[in-house]
């Protein structure tokens, strides 16, 4: 991965802070949002709170990767595993919803002030995720980007959805959602079927992450 890839990974998870931050301001203003906050969300077992709490906390695991590479070393996303991940974000879910917004605002601007530090070091390092071993530290720059992207629209809340996600992403993801799904097939069986392919590209990638079973094509596992 070169810096324009890095760099291009960064303004899209720039942009969809934005608009992230930007729809849950819309909402809170009209009273929408605090209604919602307890209601279940489109992650299954989750409610629209204990999405926004999971963007807040991963953009701090972020963070705290970040500067731990800065300082030379290799940290766990989350200290304790995804136990402790799971009950920051129990503890969290039921606050008012404007605590979530200045919450995740917050996450994101300390976030994004972490990534200039990472830019001056190259994005030279490596973290450690709950389900996996040590990973590049530039991986999370798009690891971030598909973080709030997808969350947005697993809210489920009136004005964001996958029709809403922004074009590089959707070009990006399912470019690499496709290949893994490529290689769980069958040999010589290596192209989405017809009917996923009539698909629009962002309803392609919903069905490929299990947010979306169009008619004629089998659920997909979640993630």
């Amino acid at each position: 991965m070169d810096a324009r890839e890095i760099d291009r990974h960064l303004a899209g998870g720039v942009a969809a802070h934005a608009r992230l931050v930007d729809h849950l301001d819309g909402l809170l203003a009209d009273g929408s949002l605090p209604a919602a906050i307890g209601t279940p969300s489109l992650l299954p077992g989750w409610t629209v709170g204990h999405v926004l709490a999971h963007l807040a906390r991963n953009a701090d695991s972020h963070t705290r990767l970040i500067d731990g590479a800065v300082r030379g070393e290799v940290l766990e996303q989350y200290p304790g595993g995804v136990a402790a991940r799971a009950a920051a974000i129990e503890a969290d879910a039921a606050r008012p919803a404007a605590d979530h917004v200045a919450d995740v605002r917050r996450s994101a601007q300390h976030l994004e002030a972490a990534w200039l530090r990472a830019t001056q070091i190259g994005w030279d390092g490596r973290w450690r995720g709950p389900f996996s071993g040590e990973l590049p530290l530039m991986d999370l720059a798009f690891r971030r980007w598909r973080e709030v992207e997808i969350h947005h629209a697993d809210l489920g809340l009136a004005g964001f959805g996958p029709d809403d996600w922004s074009g590089a992403y959707v070009t990006e993801e399912l470019a690499r959602r496709t290949m893994e799904w490529s290689a769980r097939q069958p040999m010589g069986m290596t192209g989405l079927p017809a009917t996923a392919h009539a698909l629009p590209p962002a309803w392609r990638l919903a069905w490929l992450m299990g947010r979306a079973t169009p008619d004629g094509l089998e659920p997909m596992r979640f993630g």
